[in-house]
């Protein structure tokens, strides 16, 4: 891993500077207050003039159609974490516009990716079910042909995003009787369409997100994406990127995994945290002078930059896992003062640790739990075989 210093141009830091500049006019106080308030993971005013300033555009395209260049992605996607901007409903946006690209009728790109580029339409994922849990194969949600259209009945869970969003990645059963991963039709569904029902549920963490209930939803052919029961092509693209499929790069400028914007939370607690107990009292005491809190901090700084350098799946489960492991330290350390979230008076660090302890079990979850991918991990990166969950045979009598 090469962890020299990138340097920086004229122009690459006049970038830095406008992007800054934006971020701080557009990302206030007020926003991030809200957005904890909501638990959106959303704000709509930044998301418009995100779309108008053309960030969204050149975020998403590549640099030979109009897109950031190399460094120019690496700051921005280190601004943003910087500048904590709401950026989830997005992140979910560009993983479906690209199965939109690849995979939808030229009517129905022409009309959707202009109103991405513009934050205009909000895409979100369509794929857990009540009884499916991680396994998104094991779809129940029916899609039936209806001359030129199809009807649609069943649920989702866990649909972020989906209050905020114009259409959904949905993933159907077109063929009970075949097996599952030939059974699957992807469409993007209009959210606005009658028998549409969207329900809130908060996480522990504060986060909203959402059950979908689909009631004989009828949606248009040119919906669909991809060939009928060939969804598993379509839907297997984000899934990776959800799951942490990052490809190295001989420039060293890509994340090496995913979950980084959430680990920036992480970081500006454990940045908070040592700046807190560095600060002097009355009587010239710090509490980084007591030897078990140099200790622990130390430690939790170690954990997360190991966490930070794990790779691809691999740094999927550890920044999640550290997360988890070293947010308790950082409250205990900074006292009960800690427990105080963001913009309450006498909170130890505004928040930080607070929120990174609620939101840890969360990003453990998402695409798929901890214990899923450590599975995944241990069938397909170390092959030690598919685990067996059968309880073990018992010997008849003799």
């Amino acid at each position: 891993m090469d962890f020299s210093r990138v340097h920086l141009s004229d122009d690459d830091q006049a970038f830095r500077d406008e992007a800054r500049d934006f971020l701080r006019t557009h990302v206030t106080e007020e926003v991030l207050r809200r957005d904890r308030e909501t638990g959106d993971n959303f704000d709509e005013g930044v998301h418009l003039a995100l779309g108008a300033a053309g960030y969204l555009a050149r975020d998403w395209k590549p640099e030979s159609e109009g897109g950031f260049n190399r460094v120019h992605r690496r700051i921005w996607d280190l601004e943003k974490r910087r500048a904590h901007v709401p950026w989830v409903t997005f992140g979910t946006t560009a993983m479906i516009a690209r199965s939109v690209e690849k995979f939808g009728s030229p009517e129905l790109k022409a009309y959707v990716m202009p109103l991405v580029f513009s934050g205009h339409v909000r895409l979100c994922l369509g794929y857990t079910e009540p009884e499916g849990g991680s396994d998104v194969a094991t779809c129940k949600t029916r899609a039936v042909r209806d001359g030129d259209s199809w009807v649609i009945n069943g649920s989702k869970m866990f649909t972020t995003g989906a209050h905020n969003c114009q259409y959904v990645f949905l993933i159907t059963n077109t063929d009970p009787d075949a097996p599952k991963h030939k059974s699957l039709t992807m469409f993007l569904v209009p959210l606005d369409l009658p028998g549409i029902e969207i329900q809130g549920m908060r996480t522990v963490d504060g986060d909203r997100t959402n059950i979908v209930y689909y009631s004989d939803v009828r949606v248009d052919d040119k919906y669909r994406l991809g060939d009928v029961n060939d969804g598993w092509t379509v839907v297997r693209e984000p899934l990776n990127v959800e799951h942490g499929a990052v490809d190295a790069a001989a420039d060293g400028l890509q994340d090496v995994s995913i979950m980084m914007h959430q680990a920036g939370f992480m970081a500006a607690a454990v940045d908070k945290a040592a700046a807190k107990v560095s600060q002097a009292d009355p009587s010239g005491r710090r509490l980084v002078d007591d030897g078990a809190v140099a200790y622990r901090l130390g430690r939790s700084v170690a954990r997360m930059e190991a966490s930070l350098s794990a790779t691809s799946i691999f740094g999927r489960v550890a920044l999640a896992q550290t997360m988890r492991d070293i947010s308790p330290d950082l409250m205990d350390i900074l006292g009960a003062a800690s427990s105080l979230p963001i913009g309450t008076d006498g909170a130890a660090d505004d928040g930080a640790a607070e929120y990174v302890y609620r939101f840890a079990p969360l990003v453990g979850i998402y695409g798929g739990t901890l214990e899923v991918f450590r599975n995944m991990i241990a069938q397909y990166m170390l092959g030690l075989g598919k685990p067996a969950y059968a309880p073990p045979a018992q010997k008849k009598a003799s």
